[in-house]
């Protein structure tokens, strides 16, 4: 295995490297331990053509934890603002020897375009409307840390699932790992063939109440929606399809939470559900670091 631009990529073989080295990483960097010797000599270049903070630093971080070189390089730091292509740009990076190519570009497919033109091994960290893989891993293993196992649990996404590349990684992954996949949103935020992503359809908050037991929370994604009006207001959305504590004392069960960020306050949840709630939000942060170092390490070394 050379790259990781989809969730499909990732074999259960290679799910269970990538969580037992990064339980690992993740009990060395508690213990205040911020360097290893993993990837020295090698070189690691972060491509980012979307805005990013988590991905972005914690590709960053994990890299140079690791003791590699690492290179960031923004679209309005790179050619392609004087007018060369992107595979031209890839293929100048990949004449300096890098190891990986870190890749995020609004364009869906540009990681399985990118692979075929250069010798690194590519990282999808988000491309477009398509997946973000990584994501789906740290969700993953953040709730395997929880739970133990996600056999026959009822996972419900909810927001904005059209636009969203992290519900599209998530719903292959966790239904690999054995878990029941739910979406719930505005019909205009489901894509046409939602069937397609092997999750059933919710038609109403009082069924996501029954039956969740882990909910996960997508931001509205503005950037995506052409301008379209696909909601009356942020009021209405926030009304019907967020989270708050009083929606929260309704769920049948005491379920955990996750929103692979940036989240909006008052839109998809509120600061009770922050502050009160079972969320996992700041977990998967701290788990994203060690979920991407156990990537870099196994794809150079695999």
């Amino acid at each position: 295995m050379r790259h990781l631009t989809r969730a499909e990529d990732i074999t259960k073989d290679f799910f269970s490297r990538i969580y037992e080295d990064s339980l690992e990483y993740e009990r060395a960097l508690e213990k205040g331990i911020k360097k290893f010797q993993d990837l020295r000599g090698k070189c690691i270049v972060n491509l980012f053509f979307e805005p990013s903070t988590r991905t972005r630093s914690s590709f960053e971080k994990a890299g140079k934890y690791l003791s590699a070189d690492v290179i960031n390089i923004s679209e309005s730091a790179s050619s392609v603002k004087k007018g060369e292509t992107l595979i031209d740009t890839l293929k100048t990076l990949d004449s300096m020897y890098p190891d990986i190519i870190v890749l995020r570009h609004p364009c869906e497919g540009v990681c399985e375009v990118a692979k075929r033109h250069v010798k690194a091994s590519i990282v999808n960290a988000g491309d477009g409307r398509h997946q973000h893989p990584t994501q789906a891993l740290l969700d993953a293993i953040t709730l395997l840390k929880e739970f133990g196992s996600l056999e026959s649990a009822n996972i419900t996404i909810v927001g904005d699932i059209a636009n969203s590349r992290v519900a599209r990684s998530q719903s292959v992954l966790f239904r690999m790992l054995g878990a029941n996949v739910f979406v719930y949103a505005p019909p205009t935020m489901l894509p046409r063939n939602c069937e397609v992503l092997g999750v059933k359809v919710l038609s109403s908050f009082e069924e996501v109440f029954e039956i969740t037991d882990i909910l996960v929370l997508l931001r509205i994604q503005l950037e995506r929606q052409n301008a379209k009006k696909v909601f009356p207001s942020l009021k209405e959305y926030s009304s019907l399809f967020g989270l708050d504590g009083e929606k929260l004392k309704r769920f049948k069960k005491r379920i955990a939470i996750l929103h692979p960020g940036p989240y909006n306050r008052g839109v998809e949840l509120n600061w009770q559900v922050l502050e009160k709630g079972r969320q996992l939000i700041f977990t998967q942060v701290k788990t994203g670091i060690a979920v991407r170092m156990a990537v870099l390490k196994n794809l150079i070394f695999l």
